[in-house]
């Protein structure tokens, strides 16, 4: 973890981290063998449901603001399994001084352990600037289920893609191996939005990295199933055996109906039952 920028606090900005680290005992429940926290990163009450810990990350502050920044080391060690999900959106408002906010988040996940990445929506308001860079690197036997939901904006506010910037960078990688990159920067006023507003005028876009026991019998054609007048999926595989899927949802409700009925499809292809998150994604 990088914390020369972000183990501080000053007038204007919130620099926070959160080191952690789940592991499995030997009677295999899992368990926090590890964890460093700073504002504005909370740590919800975790339980264990279907063999997997489930945490809630928040951040008890309004949202990001410019030059906040925050790093995420998330740690899953082998044979263990993680669901970390945060209760609320999260959101980035205006910058007064030009500065973006930023994330930076690696996960690790071990030998035969399985990491379920699924936050609710993230909102850029007017005049936002943000960047997020996130590094996933995955064992060769481990398992991956990993959302991404970007709203517009504030659509009730007539904020629909109002924000300045948005940048986003992704590596996965398996064994070392370079799997998956993603690199877009969203800007209003360019041709960068043009594909969103092209399907729907105020698109929300759900993306998933699948890997593991939950590709093994990749569902694709109850995946092309969801697809309707509100909701286009594209779905394929990568090397692998990773798989990745994008939606384009018409609003926030066909996107929290699409999130739902993919968890639900994808736990019950591989024969499991999804671990309770303790909030309603539907």
């Amino acid at each position: 973890m990088n914390t020369s920028s972000s183990n501080r606090v000053t007038g204007n900005a919130l620099g926070g981290y959160l080191t952690l680290e789940c592991a499995r005992r030997e009677n295999g429940t899992p368990f926090i063998s590890r964890q460093d926290f700073r504002v504005p990163i909370h740590i919800g009450k975790g339980h264990v449901d279907e063999g997997a810990l489930v945490l809630n990350l928040s951040n008890p502050t309004a949202g990001f603001f410019d030059g906040d920044r925050v790093d995420l080391d998330i740690t899953v060690a082998d044979g263990a399994r993680l669901v970390l999900s945060t209760p609320a959106a999260s959101r980035v408002y205006r910058t007064r001084s030009g500065k973006p906010a930023a994330n930076f988040q690696n996960f690790t996940v071990g030998e035969g352990a399985f990491l379920e990445w699924i936050p609710e929506a993230f909102i850029p308001h007017a005049d936002a600037s943000y960047e997020q860079t996130t590094r996933i690197l995955l064992a060769p036997s481990s398992s991956l289920l990993f959302f991404e939901w970007i709203a517009p904006g504030r659509v009730a506010s007539g904020e629909a893609f109002a924000y300045q910037n948005l940048r986003w960078e992704m590596d996965l990688r398996i064994g070392g191996n370079l799997t998956a990159r993603e690199r877009f920067n969203l800007k209003p006023g360019d041709h960068s939005l043009s594909g969103l507003k092209a399907a729907f005028p105020k698109a929300h876009y759900l993306s998933l990295y699948a890997s593991g026991e939950m590709t093994q019998h990749w569902p694709a054609d109850a995946i092309d199933q969801l697809n309707s007048a509100t909701t286009l999926i594209g779905h394929g595989p990568l090397g692998g055996g990773v798989f990745v899927l994008r939606a384009l949802c018409e609003d926030s409700r066909s996107t929290r109906k699409l999130l739902h009925d993919l968890r639900l499809l994808l736990y019950s292809t591989a024969k499991m039952s999804p671990p309770a998150l303790g909030r309603s994604i539907l």
